[in-house]
């Protein structure tokens, strides 16, 4: 009888993309039963502290809430320069303006929400809300400004928005290191071999999905909530790149810089748990 490994990820292209040939079973993943959880990162945030998913995309700054159940892999991740959220607004204003101001975030435990925190520009009122309703929300005066994820750094202009803020290159202006924004971690309970191979497993299928664009692309379409192609290019284009094949020394070192950096700002413990399967 095959073992249930249930594997969660989101929606966006970058995901779909690289798990595209897992999902569709070009890759052998025997001697597993692969099931398939499709969602939010906040959600798929959640859902990992309740260790409901074995395997699983979840936001960098999560993992710092996880590190007694989970490793992180080295591969299939969202790391890199010049894809970092946005804060959006409808006026001009200016990053002090902020200070007061109510902004949407797209979840409590992303990336996202931790840079802003980190900026120390806000002290006012966050207002929670799924990423893909943040947009809608600051154009129509719900909150007075935004922080935008996934494919909303190309498509904010159209609903009449201004940038106020990259919290992506602020970060990088200030550390010099790409920015980690999300990863995917495995259960320490099944162990490093299987770590090792799984990690293998999502190289396979991002390189997969590579060499047989037009095969994935029907399976990113289907899931990509009625984006443009060039969109959906320019997303895979701006968030899959050699950190998601392989995280690297430089990838490795952000993610560590980001997590103890976090947990100094909220004084919490540094996990002492490894961050990665291998230490």
């Amino acid at each position: 009888m095959k073992k249930r490994l249930r594997l969660g990820y989101s929606p966006c292209p970058n995901d779909t993309f690289i798990f595209f040939a897992l999902a569709q079973g070009q890759i052998d993943i025997a001697p597993y039963d692969l099931r398939i959880t499709l969602a939010d990162v906040e959600i798929l945030n959640q859902q990992a502290r309740q260790g409901l998913l074995e395997l699983t995309k979840v936001s960098i700054a999560a993992v710092l809430h996880l590190l007694d159940d989970y490793w992180l892999l080295h591969s299939g991740g969202a790391i890199g320069r010049g894809c970092g959220p946005l804060v959006v607004a409808r006026e001009d204003l200016a990053v002090e303006d902020l200070r007061d101001k109510t902004i949407a975030i797209p979840g409590m435990l992303t990336t996202a929400n931790l840079l802003l925190e980190l900026t120390g520009f806000h002290q006012g009122d966050r207002m929670v809300l799924p990423f893909d309703r943040i947009m809608r929300a600051v154009s129509t005066g719900e909150a007075d400004a935004g922080v935008i994820i996934h494919e909303g750094r190309f498509t904010y202009p159209a609903w009449g928005l201004k940038q106020v803020l990259d919290l992506g290159a602020w970060w990088e202006s200030e550390t010099g290191l790409p920015l980690p924004l999300g990863g995917i971690l495995i259960k320490r309970e099944l162990g490093a071999e299987t770590a090792r191979w799984m990690e293998d497993r999502i190289r396979t299928s991002l390189l997969y999905a590579r060499s047989h664009p037009h095969e994935a692309w029907p399976y990113l379409k289907r899931h990509a909530q009625e984006l443009a192609d060039e969109v959906i290019a320019r997303h895979i284009e701006t968030f899959v790149n050699e950190f998601s094949l392989e995280v690297g020394e430089e990838g490795e070192r952000a993610i560590r810089f980001l997590l103890e950096t976090a947990a100094r700002h909220l004084g919490i413990a540094r996990p002492s748990e490894p961050f990665f399967w291998n230490g």
